[in-house]
């Protein structure tokens, strides 16, 4: 099975080093690596040089932001299952891809560590449904995507965060792709980049999106279901003054919702 690692970069040098070498250093070697740069000034193409050996297809121009170097990474690929490994965000162990080869969903993700997190994030049920993307969306440096569904749905490039959501709804509910959940750790993830830092940008995606997809009745359930979620959250967080307790408690009612929702 062929895997297309893509990985997109701007100037960022030291984390695109990174990426590369916890895509070369992978024990499973059945794979292309595309890079995908958008005319860094850094020394980011030094790094890119110094691995082309190891790379099947690179580019270094000015693109028209993350999604359309995203995009022109798919167009290049020719794997069975892309996967996004960004610069900065890098595989967690060598031997992730040997470690999902005898999966064959459509989607297939794993776990992500945010930062400097010891505790695996990413989705928990077997399943999945509309109600729990409407929660969050799937981290994209842990999924598995197969070619012909990602080609089919490229990334909206009107999006500057949340095309990967947008991706998710459309092939997850709307194609009701097959889809398996799996607890291996496949990304480190860089939480410096900009959806981690959107300035407002997230909520407002988040809401135009909801009004591209979905009639208003069904954007109404979505807002009582999480009026629902934050009032249990408020109500539980009032018993408490002490910031540590409060940390404790919102992550026990996180577990709670979870369990609540599991089919």
């Amino acid at each position: 099975m062929l895997y297309s690692i893509i990985t997109i970069n701007f100037n960022n040098c030291d984390g695109l080093r990174r990426t590369i070498e916890s895509v070369v250093n992978q024990t499973n070697a059945d794979y292309e690596y595309i890079v995908i740069d958008g005319g860094s000034t850094d020394g980011s193409v030094d790094v890119i040089q110094k691995y082309s050996d190891r790379i099947s297809y690179w580019v270094s121009e000015k693109d028209d932001g993350i999604y359309n170097a995203m995009n022109k990474g798919v167009r290049h690929a020719h794997g069975d299952y892309l996967v996004f490994m960004n610069s900065g965000d890098c595989f967690h162990a060598p031997d992730v891809l040997s470690s999902i080869a005898d999966y064959k969903e459509d989607i297939i993700c794993g776990k992500v560590l945010k930062g400097h997190s010891t505790i695996p994030s990413g989705h928990h049920k077997s399943t999945i449904t509309l109600v729990d993307l409407m929660r969050g969306s799937l981290p994209h440096q842990a999924m598995f995507i197969k070619r012909e569904l990602m080609v089919k749905h490229l990334y909206d490039e009107n999006y500057k965060i949340l095309s990967d959501w947008k991706f998710c709804i459309q092939a997850l509910v709307f194609d009701n792709c097959t889809f398996r959940n799996s607890d291996i750790i496949v990304a480190d993830y860089d939480i410096s980049g900009i959806s981690t830092n959107s300035n407002g940008l997230l909520a407002k995606e988040h809401e135009i999106i909801l009004k591209e997809l979905f009639p208003q009745r069904i954007i109404d359930d979505y807002k009582r279901l999480k009026s629902v979620d934050d009032e249990l959250f408020d109500q539980a967080l009032l018993l408490t003054q002490t910031v540590g307790v409060r940390r404790l408690v919102k992550r026990f009612l996180n577990i709670v919702l979870r369990l609540t929702h599991k089919k």
